[in-house]
């Protein structure tokens, strides 16, 4: 298929990925709220989401121009603009780099330096460590769930303009919540990763042995670190409440995923993952404003 310099409106969005990018604003805006004190400012969190959307979208466009040739090797990913032949290399590097450098370059101006600095760390981690890290290692994936939960520290620093202990214990939060989550995806995924020849931990794990004892034991440890937010005085009583009974019944797809290692146990325990992060963040924002 030949290869085209301009691409439709469709294609350049597709680059952005706009389903990760609306993860990345929900935490954004969550600890935008979590760390605003007296009246809310809605004019500042449009300003935060705004510059946020754009090193977001970057991110996930230069996430695309570097693994272009994997993501061509796997069937999920190989009809994506790039190693489908629909949008050429120089556009998409390029539009790419403007989303993020104007992101970080808005957020500077428009919200304060340590956000637009938390912003660049994003970025600059996703693409030039975590992505080629991929191709030769597992530990790739702690890597990787510093930049993805770096945004609702962003939020934080926006509102408030310092980073303090509730800021780094909304961090570990979304820190520890990848592990378990992207550790079922990885086992889903495990046949595609392997066509593309990345170094995931389902492909170094082939029986899963391993990487279900690990998505069991991040689970156990992100029931306590979900409670560090109650114990640095960010949320209360509900708060409390709901992170235990929700880490509780993340636990249980976990114990059924690490006794069997079947894409059904797995798919569970991912789903859950999706429902777990916004009812804990919801219940964080509800147990704040009340």
């Amino acid at each position: 298929m030949p290869v085209t310099l301009g691409g439709s409106l469709r294609d350049y969005l597709e680059l952005t990925k706009p389903r990760i990018t609306l993860l990345v604003l929900i935490t954004t805006a969550a600890g935008y709220y979590m760390g605003s004190a007296g009246a809310f400012d809605l004019v500042g969190l449009a300003h935060t989401l705004l510059g946020t959307a754009l090193v977001a979208a970057g991110t996930g466009a230069m996430n695309q121009v570097l693994e272009r040739d994997v993501d061509g090797r796997m069937r999920r990913t190989r009809n994506r603009p790039l190693p489908a032949g629909r949008l050429g290399l120089l556009p998409a590097a390029i539009f790419a780099l403007a989303l993020a450098v104007g992101g970080i370059l808005y957020l500077g101006v428009a919200v304060n330096r340590l956000t637009a600095l938390l912003a660049a760390a994003t970025f600059l981690m996703y693409d030039l460590l975590y992505t080629p890290l991929k191709r030769v290692h597992p530990v790739s994936l702690l890597v990787g769930a510093v930049p993805g939960a770096l945004p609702i520290a962003g939020g934080w620093a926006a509102a408030s303009g310092q980073l303090d202990p509730g800021a780094w214990a909304l961090f570990g939060v979304l820190f520890l919540w990848q592990l378990p989550h992207f550790l079922a995806l990885s086992w889903l995924l495990r046949d595609d990763y392997r066509r593309a020849g990345l170094a995931m931990p389902s492909v170094e794990d082939s029986q899963g042995s391993r990487i279900r004892l690990q998505a069991l034991a991040f689970t156990l440890a992100l029931v306590p670190v979900s409670l560090l937010p109650a114990l640095y005085g960010v949320t209360g009583t509900l708060y409390t409440i709901a992170a235990i009974t929700l880490g509780l019944s993340f636990v249980v797809p976990a114990v059924a995923f690490n006794r069997r290692a079947s894409s059904v146990a797995a798919g569970r325990m991912f789903r859950f993952s999706l429902l777990y992060l916004p009812l804990l963040l919801a219940v964080a924002a509800l147990d704040k404003s009340i």
